[in-house]
């Protein structure tokens, strides 16, 4: 070992031992940093590790889907493709005549791309792939003919990036401050021949020495705290609301990402100082003592107007410590503005949830029952159910597909004025010689429930014909939440063809003619929604007896069975939930049932956004604590570091009264700046996911999260204000006689 290493390693000893607060601080802000990134990693990667399991639990982990018949050695074909992994024939949802082919792929990033090549390969129209949006949206790939906003995933992300990126300045500036304080030891060791590689050098190892241990412990205990809040999420959720339990995991990627930030952060703040050092003089060096420096300054305008000078010097003296305050304003700015982008973001979800799915469809289910692998033989229990104790009504449907060949002269003149099928894509309307082949989804009713839409909508009663669907959105209008409807067939289409020729999918040539009964405007009570993805789909509702009679020129049905139940009004969840086992013991015998409780799933869903939350606004109240710590350290330190500034105002006639004035103005300016930079932010991004999803911003504003936002902002200014009290109490007690004679002794 050098000299210079000696006698560093002796001074840095003894400096440890005579200012063992500010070695402490460092430790401290190194562990707490560390713990809390650890942490914010692991509950991100475990979140986003659950999300990706209750979609591949509920819809299968496949990437892409071909639907179309493979001919020949296809399926090999594809398996042999370089990126695919897998290829499997999903037979549940393969059809008559039709193939499923669920594709899996090595990497996620090669789906969008090598799907087209391998229908391509196969001999698969552009128009019959599918892919998994809801699944490809969690690894940030996004298909740009998926409508769907999915923010929430970004959101996280976004929130997640900003919590973290406070974390690592707040190790940063914790270290960055200690060692600028000592830049007049530096310039001793520099005088002296030291070259600023050799301090360098030697503020790493004493970085390493300081930090090295707490960055280990900060990460066990974050990996620790992290998986323990998964397991407790298991206990107060449980797995009664119909949730899979979460299985807490850490991946080593996570682990060697958040050591590597930390280690980069503080190998940064220790060579910043040395990279200050090698631009002074050593005698530049010797004279800084660390202090305060209030240089002139331009003056603050904003606080001389609105406080006169006791609102300049403040602005003065916030701007002289703004590296000290460096990590309290960023901590809280980070804090209050993820709170207040979260509790937005929760807001206007909730909002959305409750419009679109629950309140859309009160009145039409309080039980869903999804009959699996069942025939159109499973109908007649639709009457035994409607028999059940509680129940109003119940419908059992199926589902299946079909094509429809449309003439232009029969499209309505709406539908003509904004553009007909012009702009529809080839796999919604393919233009024929003769028209444009359409798809119709077939929603079939059991006979009793056909009966009575029939009757529901003044049609005639009869079984021998088919209800279709006549509308269509003005695809011009891009506000799904508040779409317009125009007719999509002439209002005298029934007159002019009283049959629809339905053609079985992907075999045109195989038709059935079906009477139609009548078009309308009005749909069955059902938990189902038309013409979302495919503007221009015809959706005909067709009598189970009608459906025996055709099913075998049109295929196509979906595998399961369902049961669309409603239940008295008013109906309690203890009520719902008698009436959910009565309906599995009346069909379990028979078939394999899954349900869905309205109230229950109601109740999970807000258990859920309130566990969210919860996490994500106990981090951020974690993130204020930091910044606070900050102040109040700052604060309590006030007199020794500024006796130079309070001897000055004071030998200049500023009284104690005025201090306490230029305390409150600091602050106020303090709390208030993250509020300012805030409040502008969050209301441009609140008014963009408005504009996404097409919420008006009257009814975001009567549930606009102010209360829990102020309170947030109301407990930051009050802990603030607190710190400057515990300051002006020892402030006050100053002579300035005692001050000055210090200062002689410096």
């Amino acid at each position: 070992m050098t000299a210079l290493g000696i006698m560093w390693k002796e001074y840095s000893s003894d400096y440890r031992k005579n200012n063992p607060s500010s070695s402490l601080s460092v430790r401290l802000s190194a562990l707490i940093s560390a713990l809390l990134l650890s942490l914010l990693c692991c509950l991100f990667y475990n979140m986003w590790k659950y999300e990706v399991e209750r979609i591949v639990l509920e819809e299968g982990g496949w990437q892409s889907r071909l639907t179309g018949e493979l001919h020949g050695d296809a399926l090999d074909a594809i398996r042999d493709f370089a990126t695919v992994e897998d290829a499997v024939v999903n037979e549940q949802k393969s059809r008559d005549g039709e193939t499923v082919t669920d594709l899996y792929f090595r990497h996620y990033r090669d789906v969008l791309a090598d799907t087209p090549r391998i229908a391509a390969l196969a001999g698969i129209p552009p128009e019959k792939i599918s892919y998994h949006h809801q699944l490809l949206a969690l690894y940030l790939i996004r298909d740009p003919q998926d409508t769907a906003p999915r923010l929430v995933f970004p959101l996280f992300l976004l929130i997640t990036v900003v919590a973290a990126s406070s974390l690592i300045v707040i190790i940063h500036n914790s270290f960055a401050v200690s060692m600028n304080a000592r830049i007049h030891q530096f310039g001793i060791f520099s005088s002296i021949g030291a070259t600023p590689k050799q301090i360098r050098t030697c503020l790493l190892q004493e970085a390493a020495s300081l930090c090295a241990l707490p960055v280990l412990l900060g990460n066990l205990l974050g990996i620790g705290g992290g998986i323990g809040l998964m397991l407790l999420t298991n206990v107060l959720l449980g797995s009664d609301m119909g949730r899979h339990e979460a299985s807490p995991a850490y991946h080593p990627l996570v682990l060697a990402a958040t050591l590597l930030v930390t280690a980069a952060t503080i190998w940064i703040s220790a060579w910043l100082p040395a990279r200050k050092l090698s631009r002074l003089t050593p005698l530049e060096a010797i004279r800084n003592t660390g202090e305060l420096g209030l240089k002139r300054r331009k003056r603050s305008p904003i606080l001389s107007l609105l406080f006169g000078v006791e609102g300049e010097l403040a602005g003065n003296a916030l701007k002289a410590q703004r590296r000290a305050l460096r990590t309290a304003s960023l901590s809280l700015l980070f804090s209050f503005m993820a709170f207040t982008m979260m509790q937005c973001f929760f807001t206007l979800s909730g909002i959305s949830t409750r419009e679109t799915y629950f309140m859309r469809y009160l009145d039409t289910w309080d039980i869903y029952v999804t009959v699996k692998d069942s025939q159109e033989e499973s109908f007649p229990v639709a009457e035994r159910i409607r028999e059940l104790d509680g129940v109003e009504n119940a419908i059992m449907y199926r589902r299946a597909w079909a094509k429809r060949l449309i003439a232009e002269d029969q499209l309505s003149d709406e539908m003509k004025a904004f553009g007909g099928f012009s702009q529809a894509p080839g796999h919604h309307a393919a233009q024929t010689a003769e028209g444009w082949l359409v798809n119709v989804p077939l929603v079939i009713l059991d006979d009793s429930s056909f009966l009575a839409y029939c009757g529901q909508i003044g049609a005639d009663p009869r079984l021998d014909g088919a209800v279709i669907l006549n509308q269509i959105r003005d695809v011009t209008n891009p506000d799904f939440r508040h779409p317009v409807f125009f007719p999509y067939l002439k209002k005298d289409s029934v007159e002019e063809a009283p049959v629809s020729i339905l053609r079985q999918s992907g075999r045109e040539d195989m038709t059935a003619e079906v009477p139609v009964t009548a078009y309308t405007t009005q749909v069955p009570a059902l938990r189902e929604e038309y013409a979302k993805l495919d503007y221009y789909e015809l959706v005909h509702f067709l009598p189970a007896s009608l459906w025996k009679e055709i099913s075998g020129q049109i295929g196509g049905t979906d595998q399961d069975s369902f049961v669309c139940i409603l239940g008295r009004e008013d109906a309690t969840l203890e009520e719902l939930d008698e009436l959910e086992e009565r309906i599995h013991a009346l069909l379990g015998q028979s078939y394999r049932t899954e349900s869905e409780n309205r109230i229950r799933e109601w109740d999970s869903n807000n258990a859920q956004m309130q566990g969210m939350a919860g996490i994500f606004g106990g981090f951020c109240a974690l993130l204020a604590v930091i910044g606070l710590g900050n102040v109040l350290s700052n604060t309590l330190g006030f007199v020794r570091q500024r006796r130079r500034e309070f001897a000055r105002y004071m030998s200049v006639g500023l009284t104690p009264a005025s201090l306490r004035k230029m305390f409150c103005i600091e602050a106020l300016v303090l709390a208030g700046r993250p509020v300012l930079i805030t409040l502008p932010l969050a209301a441009a991004v609140v008014a963009a996911m408005l504009k996404l999803s097409y919420v008006d911003a009257g009814e975001f504003l009567a549930e606009a999260p102010l209360i829990p936002i102020g309170l947030f902002m109301l407990a930051i200014l009050a802990c603030v204000a607190l710190s400057y009290l515990l300051a002006w109490r020892n402030v006050r007690k100053i002579s300035l006689a005692e001050v000055l004679r210090d200062d002689t002794m410096m």
